[in-house]
């Protein structure tokens, strides 16, 4: 739960409400570390989720600064959903009074681009508020454009007190954003700039012989890390490319693996480079443009009209650089074709584990993903690191990524319901692994989906021995291709709408896992269908009620 103030010497200062939108939890670190420093800067400040917009009472603040993510196609994340439909609606308040300052994270991969963080930047001027600095934009590699961005809004925030600003500030990309006095020592903490090298302890294939998919199953050790986590959180996992598209990227840029090129701040030989700190799968925007320019003949050239959008989007979809390379005549010079390439990033995994079921250890559930595009196989770059390369070494590079937003309810006597097909399995194992050890008292309804029972039934053992001991009260299971018609989580939800009504009513908490592009749509259109018909809802009461849920904490998602 984000604390509504952050404790400090200057309680007395200006007051600064610094909010946040955040899906994985990063925006939420940025917004605590922004806090931190303005604390320091003399600024009494508060650090509350978009959602409780109410508390903040932006009508009434004079300073905001807002850090937000986007999710799905340009939408908010789920923490800051209702925080939109009150700013966007036609009974907001005028802010005239209110100076505000906007930054957004995203991924340029996506179509809407910070997406939210535009709606919020845009709606908050038109209610009157004034600006402090430009709206900022951060890519998936957002640690230097963020700290740019901070740096920026310092002068144009003020001093919040007459005390000079500490001596020492707050790091925006230290593991915990913390600070010591000077010559105070400390043990370096694990963390996204600093992971810890775990041991791979198993890598076991959960499907059975005739599965079209490949699912695995991880144990890590984290045993000399300091490392903690709690169910609902996220592994950080660094991946290291593929050694044969390394070795051909490098042939096609007809270049020496050992000649030495520039990454950030650092000097390396190319295929050291390519192999552990680009991304070499997905191709920038800036790499495509600049590939269509100089192949005006080629079809991706033909693609880049504004009218064309969704055919390049098609076009794209499977399409790696080494494709784009292929479409030269000559390759670019290989510090302009570095300069063009995006930095390789942690993948984050939802944890599959409970530590008190298994300490020291951390457990993942990951699809491996292969696929043919392009007359060519492609692989998952952190999937297949760790399906086929991450045992050579037996040691992968992790780090732990809290999440404040897909939480156990605090009362074990509360009910819970976990809709997980495929992957989504994932935490709600680790959910039920959790209410086992505690003895928790409340009941559990899992709602888990893959493609076929008798070679997809991942972790059926486990959930049989649960339902024996009476420990899962209610399984629903949907698997796809089992008969004609195709059977999803959301079809069992709406055959069991009187019994899901029934335990929302008796304050269940609501969780989803998995796709965010069609399932968790699905399954939150199925959810307003149940409040409407087996609750007597209309659609806007069921529209409400889903609202209540979220801003109670009883409905969370953790989508990718």
């Amino acid at each position: 739960m984000p604390s509504p103030q952050v404790n400090g010497a200057h309680k007395s200062g200006e007051p600064l409400l610094v909010l946040f939108g955040s899906q994985t939890g990063t925006a939420e670190n940025l917004a605590k570390k922004i806090a931190k420093e303005a604390q320091q800067r003399g600024f009494a400040p508060s650090v509350l989720a978009l959602n409780d917009y109410e508390t903040a009472n932006l009508a009434a603040a004079n300073k905001a600064v807002i850090i937000s993510s986007t999710w799905g196609d340009g939408d908010p994340p789920d923490n800051a959903a209702n925080f939109w439909s009150w700013l966007n609606s036609d009974t907001a308040p005028r802010l005239e009074n209110l100076q505000f300052a906007v930054l957004g994270l995203g991924d340029k991969n996506y179509s809407d681009f910070c997406g939210a963080s535009k709606k919020f930047d845009s709606r908050l001027e038109a209610l009157g508020a004034k600006r402090l600095v430009s709206r900022g934009e951060c890519d998936t590699d957002y640690e230097a454009p963020a700290k740019e961005w901070i740096e920026k809004l310092w002068p144009a925030l003020g001093n919040g007190s007459r005390l000079p600003p500490a001596a020492v500030p707050v790091t925006t990309n230290g593991a915990h954003g913390a600070t010591h006095p000077a010559g105070e020592m400390s043990a370096p903490a694990y963390g996204k700039t600093n992971p810890f090298t775990a041991k791979l302890l198993k890598n076991v294939l959960l499907n059975k012989p005739g599965s079209a998919k490949e699912v695995r199953h991880y144990e890590i050790s984290l045993d000399g890390s300091a490392l903690a986590y709690e169910v609902g959180d996220a592994l950080g996992v660094v991946p290291v490319n593929c050694p044969e598209l390394v070795d051909e990227i490098i042939t096609v840029l007809k270049c020496s693996p050992t000649e030495n090129v520039a990454v950030g701040d650092a000097t390396l030989p190319l295929r050291e480079a390519l192999l552990r700190h680009l991304d070499i799968t997905k191709p920038s925007q800036e790499f495509f443009a600049t590939i269509a320019n100089a192949a005006p003949s080629s079809e991706l050239a033909g693609l880049l009209a504004p009218e064309k959008r969704d055919e390049l989007k098609q076009w794209l979809h499977g399409c790696g650089v080494i494709d784009l390379l292929l479409l030269l005549a000559e390759p670019p010079p290989v510090a302009n074709f570095v300069n063009l390439m995006r930095k390789l990033t942690p993948r984050l995994y939802s944890i599959a584990s409970s530590p008190k079921a298994h300490p020291g250890e951390v457990h993942l559930t990951v699809s491996a993903v292969r696929y043919e595009s392009f007359g060519r196989g492609r692989k998952g770059v952190a999937s297949t690191f760790l399906a086929d390369r991450a045992g050579e070494a037996g040691f992968v590079k992790v780090f732990v990524q809290p999440s404040h937003g897909f939480k156990l309810p605090a009362s074990g006597d509360r009910p819970i319901i976990m809709v997980g097909p495929g992957t989504g399995i994932a935490p709600f194992r680790a959910f039920l692994e959790e209410r086992e050890v505690t003895g928790a008292k409340g009941k559990n309804w899992l709602l888990f989906g893959d493609q076929k029972r008798a070679t997809d039934f991942v972790y059926e053992e486990q959930f049989a021995t649960w339902q024996k001991s009476g420990l899962l009260n209610r399984l629903n299971l949907a698997f796809s291709r089992d008969q004609a018609e195709k059977i999803y989580v959301q079809h069992r939800m709406l055959e069991n709408a009187a019994e899901l009504w029934n335990w929302l009513e008796a304050g269940a908490h609501f969780y989803v896992c998995g796709d965010a592009s069609r399932m968790a749509k699905d399954v939150d259109d199925a959810l307003h269908k149940i409040i409407e018909t087996a609750g007597g809802k209309s659609a806007d009461e069921a529209k409400a009620y889903v609202a209540k849920l979220k801003s109670t904490k009883r409905y969370q998602r953790d989508v990718y």
